[in-house]
């Protein structure tokens, strides 16, 4: 198989967001023939609403979101926790990819997903609500190694640049095997 090319989203919004400095990292460390381009449109996608998800009225950010996904061998997601869940405009973003759900960019996709915060339990129950989205839209979901970095701000520099060794060990032991699930999928 050909180098695989991975779309990174990450949930957060925020310019010094560490989810996004996690999905740097994971390019960074990514293992060879696995390149890793980052989503750059997550603020800029309307609120998912019925009515304008047809093709005359299906806003350019849907459609190019839905290309991104659909082009890419795989995702990988980086989600911060908010209120013990998804943040609201990775969740939004999830949505408008699933539509339609017999064709979905999402059905049977490869997917990884990891994620950072400053709490001790880092995003444990944002990374189960959103396992639990992705039972729906029939993705595959690597299931282990769980990259959850706990208390990331420790974990980074003041560069944005992932310093801690077992982090980095765990972002590429994810990163194989989200690139060995793409590869049994091709079979």
């Amino acid at each position: 198989m050909s180098d695989l090319n991975i779309l990174g989203i990450s949930g957060s919004l925020r310019a010094g967001s560490l989810n996004t400095a996690l999905l740097r990292a994971a390019q960074k460390h990514a293992p060879a023939g696995v390149t890793i381009s980052l989503y750059e449109g997550l603020a800029d996608l309307p609120h998912y609403n019925g009515d304008l998800d047809t093709e005359e009225n299906l806003p350019a950010q849907v459609r190019e979101l839905r290309a991104q996904i659909q082009a890419a061998d795989g995702l990988l997601i980086a989600t911060p926790e908010y209120n013990y869940s998804i943040p609201g405009a990775l969740k939004n973003a999830i949505d408008w990819a699933s539509r339609p759900s017999a064709t979905s960019s999402l059905l049977h996709k490869p997917v990884a997903i990891m994620g950072a915060a400053p709490t001790n339990f880092g995003t444990v129950r944002a990374q189960l609500a959103l396992r639990q989205v992705f039972v729906w839209t029939h993705s595959d979901v690597v299931v282990k190694p769980e990259v959850m970095v706990f208390r990331a701000h420790e974990r980074f520099d003041e560069a944005g640049n992932l310093i801690d060794e077992d982090t980095i060990n765990l972002v590429a032991a994810l990163l194989d095997a989200l690139a060995a699930k793409i590869r049994d999928a091709a079979k």
